[in-house]
């Protein structure tokens, strides 16, 4: 009898539905290094030239442009380690919000309350998503495309609809 009890309460927290979340990034980082050579030369080839002219000013900003696009792409590649971990259990709904830095913020829901409210724009899709309890809540996957979002939203309900009508 112990057994079963104990076979139920693993049954309970054994995750229904599993997802891993990532940001999309178009350009690889080979195609990062490439883009980088190419307008450095650019970049360079220009300010040596506009130096050797005499408007060496010119051949200043051609450097900082350089540098503003290193760093423009800098910060979109750090922001694209974000993640989010999202686990649907019989007894748990569980968001983990992890930052570029590793910094990881845990959110856990009771499923019988859980509801997913989904914001849509006509044109576009899906446009947010909020995980909301009696207690509080927390936005999930805002960095997805609105097709990914389209997708997420449905599998995570099916996933809710699942858990709270086995009882």
């Amino acid at each position: 009898m112990m057994e079963r009890n104990a076979d139920t309460a693993a049954d309970g927290n054994r995750p229904v539905f599993a997802a891993e979340l990532f940001p999309h990034r178009s350009l690889g980082r080979k195609g990062f290094r490439i883009m980088l050579a190419l307008a450095g030369a650019f970049c360079l080839f220009y300010s040596v030239l506009f130096v050797a002219v005499g408007a060496w000013p010119i051949g200043l900003f051609f450097g900082a442009d350089f540098f503003l696009l290193y760093g423009a792409f800098w910060l979109n590649y750090r922001s694209g380690r974000v993640w989010e971990e999202v686990t649907v259990s019989r007894t748990n709904v569980s968001i983990r919000k992890f930052s570029p830095t590793g910094r990881m913020v845990e959110h856990r829901f009771n499923p019988f309350w859980t509801r997913l409210l989904v914001r849509r724009h006509h044109e576009i899709g899906v446009v947010s998503m909020h995980v909301r309890d009696r207690h509080h809540d927390t936005d999930v996957g805002s960095f997805l495309n609105p097709e990914d979002r389209e997708s997420f939203a449905k599998a995570f309900k099916r996933a809710l609809a699942t858990v709270t009508q086995r009882i």
